[in-house]
């Protein structure tokens, strides 16, 4: 007994929808943006804190750290990392948190990743 006859076994089967084709519409899926979050210079808060915070919330390597606390200081700002929005609205609170627990005016800030 081949498959097809098997299907034709079946109750309630109906062989005329055999040529019915059921068509999947497809939903393309956008990608969330992306938002850099920065880090603004200022004349009070330590080269060490924010290499701290580069280090501890952005989990970047010491050397990257250095490298971004430079362009913070010598730029005026840099980017610390890009993340969909909840995860860089999470982590510009808790370096904001971090920054007044340590009597720092460090401004972190997110903006939309073009």
């Amino acid at each position: 007994m081949s498959a097809a006859d098997n299907v034709n076994l079946m109750p309630g089967y109906d062989r005329e929808l055999d040529d019915a084709v059921l068509t999947e519409q497809k939903q393309e899926l956008k990608k969330p943006s992306l938002y850099k979050v920065l880090l603004h210079n200022d004349n009070y808060t330590t080269m060490e804190f924010v290499i701290f915070v580069l280090i501890n919330v952005f989990h970047h390597s010491e050397l990257e750290a250095i490298r971004i606390m430079l362009q913070v200081h010598n730029q005026g700002i840099g980017i610390a990392g890009i993340y969909t929005y909840e995860i860089a609205e999470m982590k510009v609170a808790r370096v904001t948190v971090l920054a007044r627990e340590n009597e720092y005016p460090l401004m972190c800030t997110l903006e939309e990743d073009h």
